[in-house]
């Protein structure tokens, strides 16, 4: 990246910050003085927010506003902060109760980030560090997230390429369809040595006040001490715990369950 590029991001973040005075709205004019830029500049750079949402022009003053993009942007913020004071106490209870490292993940683009986490008090654990990124494809919290994406969005990810980590990884459209079907179906989903031989994980749903399916909580372990069995015992455990992190958040569980039987 060159330093022009690096001074037009500067300005522009500068140019967005302008409007945290929350007036109405605010002309090019004065926008170039108070940042202390050319017209012309800062005319480009509202063209280019704009086009991405995050500024808009008011047609009756003709100064700009923040987009709506801002605002979402700021939904967004708002949900991840509110997931880790949520998480927080659940994901504790969930380590203490399967002994078992326990973490947040949520769904950035084809990868998961765990914005949370809190370790197995075993000598032989894994170690994923909070904002470790991974392929959403071959980890349990991926499938869970990919699971209940919108269809549109689903079938845009299956359609593109995916790395085979191993020789477990699903990277069969088809195959990894079925499966997520089945993930939605059951409420969790597992993978054993399919991102690193030797490592499984299970992972069930956290919905946010609308139902909607934001993050995902899992345990992960040594395949050698998280075989079939374990796997099986801890997935109701793990399914509760993605429902009380849910409720903390606001969804009523009972209130979607009575609202689909209307």
């Amino acid at each position: 990246m060159t330093d022009a590029t690096l001074s037009t991001v500067r300005n522009a973040a500068r140019l967005l910050k302008a409007f945290l005075t929350r007036e109405e709205s605010i002309g090019v004019s004065e926008l170039a003085r108070r940042l202390d830029l050319g017209k012309s500049g800062v005319h480009r750079l509202l063209t280019t927010l704009a086009a991405e949402g995050l500024v808009e022009q008011d047609p009756r003053t003709g100064g700009y506003r923040l987009g709506i993009v801002v605002f979402e942007l700021g939904e967004a913020v708002k949900v991840h902060m509110d997931l880790h004071a949520a998480a927080g106490p659940v994901l504790a209870h969930l380590r203490d109760q399967t002994g078992e490292s326990s973490q947040i993940g949520v769904l950035d683009g084809d990868e998961v980030v765990y914005v949370d986490r809190l370790e197995s008090a075993h000598s032989l654990r894994l170690f994923t560090e909070t904002g470790r990124r991974v392929p959403a494809h071959c980890t349990s919290s991926g499938k869970v997230l990919l699971a209940h994406l919108p269809e549109p969005e689903r079938e845009a990810f299956l359609a593109r390429p995916m790395a085979r980590l191993t020789p477990h990884t699903v990277v069969d459209p088809a195959v990894l369809r079925a499966e997520l079907a089945s993930v939605r179906a059951r409420g969790w989903a597992e993978a054993v040595d399919e991102r690193e031989i030797g490592v499984a994980s299970i992972a069930a749903p956290i919905r946010d006040i609308h139902g909607d399916v934001v993050a995902a909580v899992s345990i992960g372990a040594p395949a050698a001490r998280f075989g079939t069995v374990p796997r099986r015992r801890f997935a109701r455990d793990l399914v509760e715990a993605g429902e009380a992190v849910g409720r903390r958040l606001g969804w009523n569980p009972e209130l979607a369950a009575r609202g689909r039987e209307a």
